[in-house]
């Protein structure tokens, strides 16, 4: 199963952002099972590492993120995927078209949010961290 995964999601883990923390941290914790596989996209990395980088600094920032990169898959996010997202008159926030696009292209079945509104117009399963831990992950 290809989920991905929205930058809140990763800014949710790596500031400890609680409530949504323990969600996120358990939904990265499904990489350690092989029909799990957690996919992000560069736009996605660059805006959590932003938010890492202002609450914990720039070294903790490069760790975190160079973390991350070691169990997550990036997508590529590139000219097609820009076109499709500003062609797209549905979408109204052309950052969250690009996520779409990304995830669309990744063969993504969900993509995993803690704002849901971002992507109305998506054609694949939206969920928040804990509605897909609930339908698709055993306790």
């Amino acid at each position: 199963m290809r989920i991905f995964l929205d930058a809140n999601i990763l800014v949710s883990v790596l500031n400890k952002e609680y409530p949504l923390f323990s969600y996120s941290a358990r939904l990265l914790s499904l990489t350690r099972y092989s029909q799990f596989s957690l996919i992000t996209s560069s736009v996605c990395l660059a805006i959590a590492f932003y938010f890492a980088e202002k609450k914990h600094g720039t070294s903790a920032a490069r760790n975190k993120i160079a973390l991350l990169l070691e169990h997550i898959e990036v997508a590529d996010c590139g000219g097609k995927e820009a076109k499709m997202a500003i062609q797209n008159k549905q979408a109204h926030d052309f950052e969250d078209a690009l996520q779409y696009y990304c995830a669309l292209h990744a063969g993504c079945g969900h993509i995993i949010t803690n704002d849901l509104n971002d992507f109305y117009f998506a054609q694949i399963e939206v969920l928040t961290p804990e509605a897909f831990l609930m339908k698709y992950v055993p306790r």
